[in-house]
């Protein structure tokens, strides 16, 4: 079975230089007020296998996707010249049919390589500059050019590709809203406006800011006074949005990849878009359904689960909630939302979505396509000193208290199933050992004492003449009291979790006079350890195995037992880094919390931490 990746693996890929040297140059460009707008609804692929040709940069496709080459190592500024050529692609409109097509992607190329070096946006990749005069006009005009005087040489080298290859791919149309060329066109306009509106601010010498941080003009209008919006009118979020920090800033949101807005529960910071052309209303939705993100901690109860279709089922309950209490207007874009879907909980949407991967794996959230609006964070210093509470009870107290404050003063009627959300966080959960022992409780019903006088007690010096009858249990009462075990022992499971595994079912056994458990090691072979007594499992015991994990010839062994009973239960204990098998007896799962079984369980699974 493959193994997860290490986490060297994983570190050795942060750091690599051209990815870190494409991160900057996504931020440059980002910064600048022009381009934000279409930055924030571009499709930047940089994966292998995608329509970048091996001697390219990149190319844009007539659908709205930027495809850059995965290794490429080059400067930030030229990889900010590189994106920006292909944006201009889309807003300028160049994906028309011409007689022909070579031509009019030269003509379109020189243009824009006029166009940026003019603006002195990055820097150009192929090392050296053209004469203004070659792409002076529309490109219809050096379209025209080119068809009656051919090509200049050094026109053939300012695509994308390089060596004169084309960089505008046609694509089959997809009905999208991000796709229609009136959208790129209305998005190049407002990044025109913000540009003039900042070089305005900066002539007049008016710097907005807040907190060290660069302050837009357009958050102060619109997600700044829905926040304080939920402050003054909604109880429900209003503690919520007291608490949490709306920060604003394109070069911050191009890092993330944010397309519209994004929240940190662990560093209580929501992440908004300034290019995303929201009005009031769609905002409050926006802050609203990420409020409630962090107040459901949805991010804390993934349990393992995939986190982007966790984020997708969790996205499809809270819009549903915020459309049925008319919370702000639902945008167009990153809202998912389905009728059918309604008055589900996100794990049972999750666990319908999970058959049809190739859908929505490609579905946008309010970050972005392919991306979640729940962003991972390390709790801050301060967090830590502050009053003692965890940040699940800080959240829940905020929301709990929200609720409260909501209902008392008649503000409106809640859906049912978020008042049951919000109740439920009120009630603390059962620890997994609880939960265990609950289920052993019909499987093992008290002894019950009688008393007998074949076997007299001692007698009372009172009384020294009168025996005494001592309590005694039935006759065989305990030789069908047991249950098995199957321990996976690979090398996956560490010895703390064993320990606090072993150390669970032994105090369960002495709670319910069970005598022995049988043992059984699922390694690549089972081991058979026989009973054991539930002193014995508290105790260092010899694990046999610590290589890989195969269950099912261990179940077999257990139920193949001639001196095992035949409706005796069976507990299996691993970290869900194992293949599918069935059990046919009653059986339960114990698996460490934040992992999940490979398959779908018949009997109850129990969570320890």
């Amino acid at each position: 079975m493959a193994r997860r990746p290490s986490k060297a693996k994983k570190s050795a890929s942060f750091q690599d230089p051209a990815s870190m040297a494409f991160s900057k140059g996504l931020e440059k460009l980002a910064a600048r007020a022009l381009f934000s707008p279409m930055f924030s609804r571009a499709r930047i692929q940089r994966s292998d296998g995608n329509l970048c040709p091996p001697s390219g940069w990149a190319v844009a496709t007539s659908n709205g996707d930027i495809h850059v080459h995965p290794t490429r190592l080059a400067a930030p500024g030229e990889w900010a010249f590189v994106i920006a050529h292909c944006l201009l692609h889309l807003a300028l409109d160049h994906f028309k049919v011409k007689e022909n097509q070579f031509l009019w992607n030269a003509a379109c190329d020189t243009t824009i390589h006029t166009l940026l070096t003019s603006l002195k946006i990055g820097l150009p990749p192929y090392g050296h500059g053209i004469d203004p005069g070659l792409g002076a006009g529309t490109e219809e005009a050096v379209y025209n050019r080119f068809r009656a005087e051919g090509i200049p040489d050094e026109c053939l080298l300012l695509g994308t590709t390089g060596k004169g290859a084309p960089d505008m791919i046609f694509e089959r149309p997809r009905h999208w809203d991000h796709t229609a060329p009136e959208l790129w066109q209305r998005l190049f306009s407002e990044g025109i406006s913000l540009a003039a509106e900042e070089a305005v601010r900066k002539a007049s010498g008016v710097e907005d800011t807040e907190g060290g941080q660069p302050h837009d003009w357009r958050i102060r209008g619109s997600a700044r006074k829905a926040q304080q919006w939920f402050i003054d009118h909604y109880p429900l979020l209003g503690a919520l949005a007291a608490r949490i920090r709306v920060l604003e800033d394109r070069v911050l949101t191009a890092r993330y990849q944010i397309s519209v807005a994004a929240v940190n529960a662990e560093l209580h910071e929501m992440y908004v878009n300034p290019s995303a052309g929201l009005d009031d209303e769609e905002w409050r939705f926006v802050l609203a359904h990420e409020m409630l993100h962090v107040g459901l901690r949805h991010q804390a109860r993934c349990m393992g689960r995939d986190p982007f279709l966790w984020n997708v089922a969790c996205d499809y309950v809270i819009n549903g909630w915020l459309l049925e209490m008319a919370v702000g207007r639902m945008p167009a874009r990153g809202a998912l939302y389905e009728p059918e879907l309604k008055g589900l909980s996100a794990e049972s949407i999750y666990d319908r979505i999970v058959t049809d991967l190739r859908r929505f794996r490609r579905l946008s959230t309010l970050r972005g396509a392919g991306l979640g609006d729940m962003l991972d964070g390390s709790r801050p210093e301060w967090w830590q000193s502050g009053e003692g509470l965890t940040l699940d009870d800080f959240y829940r107290r905020c929301l709990l208290q929200g609720l409260e404050y909501h209902q008392g003063t008649g503000r409106g009627l809640l859906p049912a199933g978020l008042v049951e959300e919000v109740r439920a966080l009120s009630q603390p959960p059962v620890p997994w050992d609880v939960e265990m022992a609950r289920w052993f409780d019909p499987l093992f019903p008290p002894l019950e004492k009688r008393r007998t006088y074949a076997r007299l007690s001692r007698r009372q010096s009172a009384t020294p003449d009168i025996p005494r009858a001592s309590w005694t249990f039935p006759i065989g009462a305990w030789e069908a009291r047991t249950f098995g075990v199957v321990l996976d022992t690979s090398g996956s499971m560490g010895r703390p979790l064993l320990a606090r595994a072993l150390g669970a079912i032994s105090g369960t056994c002495f709670s319910r006079d069970i005598p022995a458990v049988r043992v059984v090691y699922a390694d690549a072979l089972p081991y058979d350890q026989g009973y054991l007594r539930p002193e014995d499992l508290m105790r260092d015991i010899r694990v046999t195995g610590r290589g890989g994990t195969v269950l099912q010839p261990a179940v077999r062994l257990l139920e193949g037992a001639r001196d095992f009973p035949v409706d005796a239960p069976i507990l299996i204990i691993t970290d869900g880094d194992c293949d599918s098998f069935s059990v046919r007896r009653v059986h339960a799962f114990l698996v460490p919390r934040g992992r999940r079984l490979p398959f779908a369980p018949r009997g109850p699974v129990f969570y320890m931490e």
